[in-house]
């Protein structure tokens, strides 16, 4: 019975031996569609320099400002959005989902204000409707609690104007034009 088990110990030992040459090949997912993860590679009909059958092309998500970006949303509305509220304390920014949500923030000038704002970016394309913000806004009463108060509508777009003019700007300093 021993001899046995050191045949079979020995034989795994030479079948594991045999398997150290092997080519083997280590590759991450990639985001795939949604941005989830994927081991798929994109199929192309001409080659590597070729158009793509399946997927985007790196100079389509480039132009978008997804390639290399790791992140589920446009880049250049992602940072814009981070640099048009950059004077707010942020709460929560998920790159993936395109959630940012920030803290209250009261003004200098108004301590008895505050804000607080909830930015989504809905696309991976740098479009106008791209992105979506919500700002809410309170005022100190005078038994020291905060009662909400309603934001105009034209304060929302404004945000959302800001954002897009700052992520054309980064994208115009990307491409260097």
């Amino acid at each position: 019975m021993c001899g046995r088990l050191k045949y079979a110990a020995l034989l795994g030992v030479f079948a594991l031996a045999a398997c150290e040459g092997a080519d083997i090949e280590y590759e991450y997912p990639r985001s795939g569609p949604g941005g989830r993860p994927t081991y798929e590679k994109e199929s192309k009909v001409f080659g590597e320099d070729g158009f793509t059958l399946f997927g985007e092309d790196a100079d389509t998500q480039k132009q978008q400002g997804a390639l290399g970006s790791g992140i589920a949303v446009n880049s250049f509305l992602w940072r814009a959005s981070l640099d048009t509220i950059s004077f707010m304390p942020l709460a929560s920014a998920d790159p993936f989902g395109g959630v940012i949500i920030t803290d209250w923030y009261s003004p200098p000038d108004t301590p008895n204000e505050r804000f607080k704002i909830n930015i989504f970016i809905l696309d991976r394309a740098l479009r106008s409707d791209g992105v979506r913000a919500k700002v809410f806004k309170q005022r100190l009463a005078g038994d020291g609690q905060w009662q909400d108060i309603g934001t105009e509508e034209k304060l929302h777009r404004d945000l959302e104007d800001a954002i897009l003019t700052r992520a054309r700007q980064l994208r115009i300093g990307s491409t260097g034009n």
